[in-house]
């Protein structure tokens, strides 16, 4: 990855005065080796805990007598919880500290992804239901804390590079992503329930001695401005009902798809994670290139936003497919509808940070570490949202209406939220050209105004 890249908009961090005196440099300093590294250990050992769920914790449930709502609502709850986490936490990411809140978040995330690996020698029915929620609810605590100083650590690291970096590192989110559903499928064939979780929850716990060294620690002054103030700008109030949207399609996908895929296809359990490997894959591709590309050329963040979000949209009515194409729904179809739909997100997810950042730089937000962590637990607090929407009303609308149509519902979000977002950039357009032609107007009055008394 190359840090250097060419010059973006004012995405410069912060020191303890509020603002970076160090240039980006053609070569990764120590100190952004060190970040990198971090970071990528915990995306990768955070999201393959994350999504070992996904091929055999829904029929698990099923098993202990969780209705298809309550399994939905076992995954969403980990979304709302993170979304209040992430709120408080980038909210006093300055007092808490960005290293301490990183390691903090880490071992608690490990720690109860080792706890659910015992939830099966619980007893069916309400205590089984009752210690899943308890355990999703303190895991998503402990990611929410980990993710939002991941984000802000990042971004001070790397501050005219920010897309490119957090495209690159979400390779490793893919990977996990990845990597987690057939490894969880594999492990549950083979050695039982328990495997996967322990096994799991082990590797993010041994992550940590090795952050505690290399992490480097970032410190600022308290920033003025709130959440608040952040989310009433326009076009950051836009980008967060788009981060929304995307997000509740891929939670969408969590409690169902594996539940579509063995009752129409009739795949064993090991062979579901591979189906969710097609959108890991492509996603893990994209991220990227779309990440450097926004860097490169900030004018196409605006392009991604909206096409992505429309292609996002198509991608979900094909994905049952809706009954009203009348065509037969199929493996391939469904596996190849995943792969672009896993570049659709990358185009439509990675552009979302830099742009909020620099609307906010632009309405006055202080650069530092103070601000970047309001962005970082919005992005987070709003991907949780939809988090929580996705797998809640998947679930309903699955057990309501079936796969076909609950999918194309779903799709209805990508569409509304590209369609608003490309209606707010013409309005902008617009807006800034009639400004540039009311300057020259006043500029060539004020020039004749000058040239009137020479005349007489």
């Amino acid at each position: 990855m190359d840090a250097a890249g060419s010059p973006a908009p004012a995405l410069t961090g912060g020191d303890s005065s509020g603002r970076s005196t160090r240039e980006t440099s053609g070569r990764l300093s120590r100190e952004q080796i060190y970040v990198l590294v971090s970071a990528a250990s915990m995306n990768l050992g955070c999201m393959m805990a994350y999504s070992i769920l996904g091929p055999f914790f829904p029929k698990e449930a099923e098993k202990k007598g969780a209705s298809n709502t309550m399994i939905g609502m076992i995954f969403g709850c980990y979304a709302l919880f993170e979304l209040l986490a992430s709120l408080v936490f980038g909210k006093y990411l300055v007092q808490i500290g960005a290293k301490f809140m990183f390691i903090a978040g880490m071992f608690i995330s490990g720690g109860v992804t080792i706890l659910f690996g015992v939830l099966d020698q619980l007893p069916e029915g309400p205590t089984f239901i009752v210690m899943c929620f308890l355990v999703r609810i303190v895991d998503a605590i402990g990611f929410g804390a980990a993710i939002t100083a991941s984000s802000s650590i990042l971004a001070k690291a790397f501050p005219n590079n920010v897309a490119t970096v957090l495209g690159s590192l979400e390779v490793f989110s893919g990977l996990g992503l990845i990597a987690g559903p057939p490894l969880g499928g594999f492990l549950y064939q083979s050695f039982g329930y328990e495997v996967p979780f322990i096994l799991l929850g082990c590797i993010v716990l041994l992550m940590i001695p090795l952050n505690l060294c290399i992490l480097p620690s970032y410190e600022s002054d308290p920033g003025e401005h709130s959440f608040w103030k952040l989310v009433t700008l326009p076009k950051v109030g836009l980008i967060a009902f788009v981060i929304i949207s995307l997000s509740s399609c891929f939670g969408f996908l969590d409690p169902i798809l594996s539940l579509f895929v063995l009752e129409k296809f009739s795949l064993p359990a090991g062979y579901v994670g591979l189906v969710f490997l097609g959108l890991a894959l492509s996603y893990t591709i994209s991220s990227p290139l779309f990440g450097l590309l926004s860097d490169r050329m900030p004018n196409l963040r605006k392009w991604f936003l909206v096409f992505g979000n429309l292609i996002t949209a198509a991608c979900y009515m094909l994905l049952g497919p809706v009954p009203i194409l009348h065509i037969k729904s199929q493996l391939w179809l469904l596996v190849l509808v995943l792969v672009v739909n896993g570049f659709s997100a990358g185009m439509s997810i990675i552009p979302t940070f830099p742009e909020m950042l620099s609307c906010a730089y632009e309405n006055g937000f202080e650069e530092g570490i103070s601000t970047l962590g309001l962005i970082s637990g919005l992005v987070s607090a709003m991907w949780s949202v939809g988090a929580f929407m996705g797998p809640v009303l998947g679930g309903f609308l699955y057990e309501k209406i079936g796969f076909e149509w609950a999918a194309a519902i779903q799709g209805l979000w990508a569409l509304i939220s590209g369609l608003v977002m490309g209606l707010f950039y013409l309005w902008e357009h617009s807006k800034t050209r009639r400004r540039s032609k009311a300057q020259n107007l006043i500029g060539t009055e004020e020039e004749q105004t000058a040239l009137l008394p020479n005349e007489t």
